[in-house]
């Protein structure tokens, strides 16, 4: 198990494909601040609100100089239903074999209704320009988070 992921850290690598198929990496994002939102699942009631609210504030994420990406364990259709459905303005990236969610430290055992299995708890990594962490939101929960991200990208 690697050491958990810390503020000034670089920010690992994504390089894996979104709602197009096309292979997303933190290179092509340079000079931006990068809202890397991680989530459980498409069109699920928290994760549909947090995306909601997301593309909520993006006008304001955008002028502060950042851009909204989401990542879950969905396939590219499961990604382009999701966008259609709620206008959804910012990629979201499939991360079907959870290399990357594991790479952030958010892929975790979950216990549902006695069930254990393996899931991605839902976070927030706020990547500088220089693709470093800026900040980190663990255990996210949603109601006030987008400002709270909001907040953390014009500090």
């Amino acid at each position: 198990m690697s050491k958990a992921l810390a503020i000034g850290d670089k920010a690992p690598e994504l390089a894996i494909p979104d709602q197009q198929g096309k292979i997303v990496t933190l290179d092509s994002f340079k000079g931006k601040q990068v809202v890397l939102y991680f989530y459980p699942k498409d069109d699920t009631p928290g994760c549909t609100k947090e995306s909601c609210d997301f593309r909520d504030v993006e006008s304001q994420i955008l002028r502060a100089g950042g851009m909204i990406v989401g990542v879950s364990l969905d396939g590219k259709e499961s990604h382009q239903k999701f966008i259609k459905k709620f206008g959804l303005p910012f990629p979201l990236l499939s991360d079907e074999d959870a290399r990357i969610s594991k790479a952030y430290g958010v892929y975790k055992e979950k216990n549902m209704y006695g069930k254990k299995y393996w899931g991605i708890e839902r976070s927030t990594f706020v990547i500088d320009p220089e693709g470093k962490v800026k900040a980190i939101f663990r255990k996210v929960k949603v109601d006030g988070h987008a400002d709270e991200v909001l907040m953390a990208l014009k500090a």
